[in-house]
């Protein structure tokens, strides 16, 4: 088989995520795109979460140019990214019990704001324990997740449950187990994962809904635009100014 081939394959695979999602889970991404709206319009923050590479479509919504400038990652040291050391140590601190709690309690996160959490399986203590203690202090909770992980696998939390047990609004991403969307033979793996392509699309249009509910209600969305355009470092200058309070990924 050829390598063009596997690459259209692939390329049609990832197409078909995307369909699905956008088809299926419409309904869901209004929701997320709304609860984002209302905490824009009532002062409230708004933090997005994930740990190894589910981190990437979270990292992509935070100092975006066309995003969203409330929206701040909410890092937990040792998970979000290839950087960390040995890179096993990223998956070991994921089923962690405690370390959600304690991250939670020295962020400026709090009651009435909304916390985006991101994880392809659900299934680890961090992304569990992080859900169950937001929605204890009073946040909103967006679960972007493959819900098929709940019945293909089993959690491994103590509780039995997964990130979408603990949710207000749960997206789901269709991700098959495993995320690898082709086999071939001679290849024992399957392999090409679509994960971070569909999550990053799911996370952008939902902060297409909310900038387009705020715009709804008469409400300018807190917007950056490119530093590579003209007079882009201006305008994020005064959205910064004007919306310092809520930014945290500057301080």
């Amino acid at each position: 088989m050829s390598e063009s081939k596997l690459a259209g394959q692939f390329f049609d695979a990832a197409i078909g995520l995307l369909e699905r999602v956008r088809d299926e889970e419409a309904p869901h991404i209004a929701e997320a795109g709304t609860l984002i709206a209302d905490a824009v319009a009532a002062g409230n923050r708004l933090f997005a979460f994930g740990a190894g590479h589910s981190s990437l479509p979270a990292q992509d919504v935070v100092y975006r140019a066309g995003g969203l400038a409330l929206m701040n990652f909410l890092a937990v040291p040792g998970t979000a990214g290839v950087d960390v050391m040995p890179a096993t140590l990223g998956s070991a601190l994921e089923r962690v019990d405690g370390l959600a709690g304690a991250v939670l309690d020295s962020s400026p996160a709090s009651d009435g704001d909304v916390l985006v959490i991101i994880s392809l399986s659900g299934r680890n203590a961090l992304p569990v324990e992080m859900a169950m203690n937001a929605r204890a202090v009073g946040l909103k909770v967006i679960g972007v997740t493959s819900v098929a992980y709940a019945t293909g696998t089993r959690s491994r939390h103590v509780s039995g449950t997964f990130l979408k047990d603990h949710c207000d609004v749960v997206l789901d991403s269709k991700i098959a187990v495993g995320d690898a969307e082709l086999s071939i033979d001679g290849i024992d793996a399957p392999f090409a994962p679509a994960s971070t392509v569909v999550t990053s699309a799911i996370m952008q249009a939902v902060m297409a809904t909310a900038a387009g509910e705020l715009a709804a209600r008469g409400l300018e969305p807190p917007l950056l635009r490119s530093g590579n355009v003209d007079g882009g470092h201006e305008w994020n200058g005064r959205v910064m100014q004007e919306y310092g309070d809520r930014i945290f990924f500057r301080h």
